[in-house]
């Protein structure tokens, strides 16, 4: 942990300790120091710039869920070429909907629902980010849809024209990490996976695939088996079948008491022209930016974690067909 503060003992002591303390023990302050001036922060939702605006998106979070827990289930991460390392963060999120904000007014509800996060960490600051959040998930324990509240959104920040456009490859901005991961075998395995996925071949499910595997999908889905991780990805490919699959970011490893494990993070552009996921085709032009976790067993992908946030994904669709 060369250049981090000597009471990091490891890179995930780091990064889970960071998180609990910015969230948990209220030091918001800390992103002056834990992020960087210039940090760029990737969703699915937006692009944002710099830790000011990280410090304000933060404080508006807590002050509508101000008993929100990150508990971090996962860190798997690998060397950078800075010094530095990637971590894939995998938390789950726990809340009382006990203030009006973003989600509207408040529904005393408790929600829950993960977060898979990759952050570049050098010097004991965290420079570049690429994070997604199930906003899905909460959308429904909040009584609603995916479609409906991202139409709610467009509608709240002032209409197509003007409403927070999701995040596309158009926006980006180079940040400090360019490195693509490791070439560990479990990483590449995963990304194999999930390439095959892509290409229509889903014989790779019975092939790769554990009989009894776990599966944790998009909108707090929990599954289990060959039909669930069938249903999930051919539904998803399927509203996008002519659309570009991209690898960005392949992490594999092993470490003691842990089964192997991967980390990958991938993306779908291209158009909504197939019926899926996302009902009925409208031809719009759609960005997936989606993280994908894995552990392995004798008996091939045993636990699999993916995340997309379907909401961004309708407000694409709902800003270009205008159905609002």
């Amino acid at each position: 942990m060369e250049g981090f503060d000597p009471r990091w003992t490891d890179e995930t002591d780091y990064i889970l300790g960071v998180t609990r303390e910015i969230w948990e023990d209220r030091g918001i302050s800390t992103l002056t120091q834990y992020y960087g001036d210039d940090i760029i922060v990737r969703s699915p939702a937006s692009i944002v710039v710099g830790n000011e605006n990280v410090i304000g998106a933060t404080m508006a979070t807590l002050a509508e869920l101000p008993d929100r827990q990150l508990l971090g289930e996962d860190v798997i991460f690998c060397d950078a070429p800075s010094g530095g390392f990637l971590s894939s963060h995998r938390l789950m999120s726990t809340a009382t909907h006990s203030h009006p904000g973003v989600y509207g007014a408040p529904t005393g509800k408790q929600i829950s629902y993960r977060i898979l996060a990759d952050c570049h960490a050098v010097n004991n600051q965290i420079n570049d980010e690429w994070l997604v959040r199930d906003q899905g998930a909460i959308a429904r324990q909040l009584g609603t849809t995916p479609r409906d509240f991202a139409a709610k959104l467009i509608a709240d920040e002032g209409g197509v024209e003007r409403c927070v456009k999701p995040f596309t490859p158009a926006q980006d901005i180079p940040g400090p990490y360019q490195a693509r991961g490791n070439d560990n075998a479990w990483g590449l395995r995963l990304a194999d996976i999930l390439t095959r996925l892509s290409q229509a071949d889903f014989r790779a499910i019975k092939a790769e695939y554990d009989r009894a595997a776990a599966l944790y999908y998009p909108n707090g889905v929990n599954t289990q088996g060959h039909a669930g991780a069938d249903q999930f990805w051919m539904g998803l490919h399927a509203a996008f079948p002519n659309a570009a699959f991209e690898i960005h970011h392949v992490i594999g490893r092993q470490d003691p008491l842990m089964p192997p494990r991967a980390a990958v993070r991938w993306s779908i552009n291209g158009l909504h022209s197939g019926w899926g996921a996302f009902g009925k085709p409208t031809g719009a032009q759609v960005h997936v930016m989606g993280i994908t976790h894995a552990e392995f067993g004798p008996r091939g992908l045993r636990c699999e974690f993916t995340l997309i946030d379907e909401t961004a994904v309708w407000k694409q669709i709902l800003i270009q067909t205008g159905e609002v």
